[in-house]
């Protein structure tokens, strides 16, 4: 299978740099999937899954919120957060679940409200993705 060149870059770090054989990314739209020679395409990528083949095996990540990029050249994936399933501390995503939604219940605004649902999808998606452990 052909491959082509994959960023996916977070303000902390470069999360990945290389070649893939796929993705499959969430946005707004629904899941898209790339593959090598794709056409030029861009779109927003809200609190999602992300699943990435190389060497013909997916490995899955969580993705929370950010912008698709694709051009002849490059595939690149500017994302607020991205891990990968087998880095996800199930703990702590239990946890932000919880002060999400307590977060929901004792909202004063409307803006506190779209924070703590903001966390919710961040926490759900999170949880769903560690469950994609190879």
């Amino acid at each position: 299978m052909k491959t082509f060149k994959l960023k996916i870059i977070t303000p902390e770090k470069v999360f990945f740099d290389g070649d893939a054989e796929q993705i499959i990314v969430r946005t707004t739209e629904g899941d898209t999937g790339i593959l090598a020679g794709h056409a030029n395409y861009a779109a927003i990528l809200p609190a999602g899954p992300f699943r990435i083949k190389k060497g013909g095996d997916f490995e899955w990540a969580a993705i929370s919120g950010g912008t698709i990029k694709v051009s002849k050249d490059e595939t690149v994936i500017l994302a607020m957060a991205a891990e990968w399933s087998y880095e996800i501390d199930i703990d702590w995503a239990k946890r932000s679940h919880e002060d999400a939604l307590r977060r929901i219940k004792e909202h004063k605004s409307d803006a506190d409200l779209k924070l703590a649902e903001a966390k919710l999808k961040r926490s759900l998606n999170r949880m769903n993705i560690s469950s994609h452990i190879k």
